[in-house]
């Protein structure tokens, strides 16, 4: 039997401050994205992964200064469903 894919949503909040953030920062939270759709919200072959609780997760997508993250959460495990919350500088994150 076949897997089937994750669903990954952006929340709305989150796409009105994508526009502000640099180009590299997006091009890993697209590569984080694919990855979560294919393999499943453990990720954790990305730097500084971390489970914060049950349902929320988060990653490193660029070091330096600033460093920025990402955070998600497992809005529905069985219908396989996650939804970015937070991207953006280290300082602001949502643990």
């Amino acid at each position: 039997m076949e897997e089937k894919n994750w669903t990954v949503t952006i929340s709305t909040k989150l796409m009105k401050r994508a526009r502000r953030l640099p180009r590299r920062v997006l091009d890993s939270l697209d590569l984080l994205v694919k990855e979560i759709r294919s393999y499943g919200p453990v990720r954790g072959n990305w730097p500084n992964y971390g489970k914060l609780n049950v349902t929320r997760h988060h990653c490193h997508l660029c070091k330096g200064k600033p460093t920025y993250v990402a955070v998600w959460e497992v809005r529905n495990k069985n219908v396989r469903l996650v939804e970015v919350i937070y991207v953006g500088t280290h300082e602001a994150a949502p643990y």
